[in-house]
């Protein structure tokens, strides 16, 4: 026989009454005892003390608090101990202020609008160190983390290096472009080796995707 999962004590930093109530008690229901609420509180200035009190493990924290606010409760609960895993709850869809308490400390974010069933996987997830958000969140933070791309580079060049630049893009080899630009080889590898420290790239594959990236090729091409 399996021995029992171990329980998780979670602690519930929410202003609205009904909501933790009822959330203090389905939550070990549908984890099947596994989830266990030990405290609750509706007041964001008492979150880190009542977590570091009952020893939680986890804290479920309400976004939309008065003040200090969920983020903040958020932030002192991690200063206080930062073993405790914390997930955000909100009731709206600002990415912004998702973001903001990912910043500030929690491992994950959840809609209010979640039922007490899909909730309880993804907290046990956290606790195993994962970390868990709406896709579109994720979408988002990807693409605020993706490399910003300098289309005025594309301005600086002259208009030879433009014009190199869409050779290399097209790969074109060295005895090519030399022939291309009547230079000799040697000289078809110094501009090239130019062009890369322009654009700040190492290779002439990097130089490729670069220029499909600014709009120098296909049906972005600009003019040289």
């Amino acid at each position: 026989m399996n021995p029992p999962a171990s329980t998780v004590d979670v602690v519930i930093v929410d202003d609205h009454a009904l909501f933790s109530r009822g959330l203090a008690l389905l939550l070990p229901e549908v984890s099947g005892g596994r989830v266990r609420v030990v405290g609750a509180t509706d007041d964001a200035s008492a979150a880190a003390s009542l977590v570091h009190r009952v020893r939680a493990d986890l804290a479920l924290v309400d976004l939309a608090m008065p003040p200090p606010g969920g983020i903040r409760a958020i932030a002192a609960i991690r200063r206080a101990d930062p073993t405790v895993r914390v997930v955000a709850l909100s009731g709206t869809a600002d990415e912004d202020e998702q973001l903001e308490c990912l910043r500030a400390g929690a491992e994950g974010f959840l809609p209010k609008t979640s039922s007490p069933e899909v909730l309880v996987p993804p907290l046990l997830a956290v606790l195993d160190g994962w970390s868990v958000m709406p896709t579109a969140l994720l979408r988002r933070m990807i693409a605020d983390s993706a490399p910003r791309v300098d289309r005025g580079v594309v301005d600086r060049l002259s208009a030879d290096d433009r014009r190199l630049w869409k050779l290399v893009a097209a790969g074109t080899s060295t005895n090519d472009l030399a022939a291309t630009l009547h230079v000799s080889d040697r000289t078809a590898k110094r501009l090239v080796a130019g062009l890369l420290r322009q654009l700040r790239v190492g290779s002439r594959t990097e130089a490729a995707a670069l220029a499909g990236e600014v709009g120098l090729t296909g049906g972005g091409d600009r003019p040289a």
